[in-house]
């Protein structure tokens, strides 16, 4: 080979490396943009953790689909992916939100990445909710830490023609479990197939709480002419989410009087991993005011308030089953007007009730409770403070940067 030909092949090798290498720097630029960086600051003098961040595909600057459900989120310090899910904020069918739950100590920040994992991880759920159209039509829900449940049609029908097994009630039932891992289908399977029942504690926890047709654990009505007005059963369902972070459903109700007013009533409940409180958004017309209401049962508890953080409480012994149990409601700031305890004699019917504002129709409250057989809090002050560190950290969100 003559030197003209030599250099004349190193040339061309120059080029073909130089294409090459300018052909992997500009895929990385394009890779990068898919990359952000999430700054997590928490202001308050307490760790948080179970707090669910939400960040938009908007946000990150991602307008593919295809490439938004390949993003998961990474924790810098470590490298590690944490836990995240795909979420559809708007109900329109198409997952626009990422959500996960950073982990920050007091004052202090803590930096995630966004990016495309291949392969995405798969994780194991303990937030969950169905419909349970063979325990009558039942839908529950739960997390690694409480279940609740509510009642539909059929169980309505039942009432209305006296056949035994129905619930007529739109109020909120507590299922205690002391167990991290999901045990609706569990619990109603050896109830449906009559291998055992849920009304008995074999280890799992149980369901010893009554609604009948109260409100429950923060169920919703309308207080007007010194009476609580409320919505029947269900009537429609839809499931919107299914963890591993947030379960979320929908729920519509017929038409319902509150006095002389009309009203019409939609809610969505999600409930969160780690959280004693599940969510309630109500969309509802014809009032510009709703009251959530606690069960009192038969008056032998006491009722417990912070009027300043938000939150009411019901503590209420068991001293038959060994056992007792705070039920709450906490208001979102904006919606609180007031609060009363109700006392009647007839059954089912006295209430903790906590009055809300409808703003632009809607109103989101929080609702959950605690049971010493849990032993996720040592006694009542514990699950007070709890529920004080909840409103604080609902008043003060951790703030979050995207670079």
């Amino acid at each position: 080979m003559t030197k003209q030909k030599y250099n004349f092949m190193k040339y061309l090798l120059f080029i073909f490396l130089a294409i090459n290498l300018t052909f992997f720097v500009s895929c990385n630029l394009q890779n990068n943009k898919k990359e952000k960086i999430i700054t997590v600051t928490n202001t308050l003098d307490m760790p948080r953790s179970f707090e669910t961040v939400k960040i938009s595909k908007q946000e990150l600057g991602i307008k593919s689909d295809s490439v938004f459900k390949k993003v998961g989120i990474v924790e810098v310090e470590t490298g590690k992916v944490v836990l995240f899910q795909h979420f559809d904020s708007n109900n329109d069918g198409e997952n626009d939100v990422i959500l996960f739950q950073p982990d920050v100590k007091p004052k202090s920040t803590k930096k995630y990445i966004a990016k495309v994992l291949n392969p995405q991880p798969q994780f194991k759920s303990k937030v969950f909710s169905r419909f349970v159209p063979e325990r009558t039509d039942d839908y529950a829900w739960e997390n690694d830490r409480v279940a609740f449940r509510t009642f539909g049609p059929e169980a309505q029908r039942m009432i209305e023609q006296n056949i035994p097994g129905g619930t007529l009630t739109s109020g909120i039932d507590c299922w205690m479990k002391k167990v991290d891992y999901p045990i609706i289908n569990k619990w109603y399977e050896k109830s449906t197939k009559g291998t055992g029942t849920y009304h008995v504690d074999t280890g799992e926890g149980f369901d010893n709480y009554h609604v009948g047709s109260s409100r429950g654990c923060g169920g919703i009505g309308i207080w007007e002419n010194e009476l609580l007005w409320t919505s029947r059963n269900f009537t429609t369902w839809k499931r919107l989410a299914n963890g591993p972070i947030r379960t979320s459903f929908e729920l519509s109700y017929a038409d319902w009087q509150a006095g002389e007013q009309k009203v019409n009533e939609k809610k969505v409940i999600s409930l969160d991993l780690g959280s004693n409180l599940t969510c309630v958004d109500v969309t509802i017309k014809g009032t510009n005011k709703i009251t959530a209401g606690i069960t009192l049962h038969e008056k032998a508890g006491a009722i417990t308030t912070n009027v300043k953080n938000g939150w009411f409480n019901y503590w209420e012994p068991h001293p038959d089953m060994n056992y007792e149990m705070g039920t709450a409601i906490v208001v979102v700031p904006k919606y609180f007007t007031s609060y009363r305890e109700y006392l009647s004699e007839t059954k089912d019917s006295s209430h903790l009730l906590v009055d809300m504002k409808v703003l632009n129709q809607k109103v989101t409250y929080y609702t959950g409770f605690f049971w010493t057989g849990s032993k996720q809090f040592a006694n009542q002050k514990e699950w007070e403070n709890y529920l004080t560190d909840f409103t604080i950290k609902l008043k003060n969100p951790l703030k979050v940067e995207i670079q």
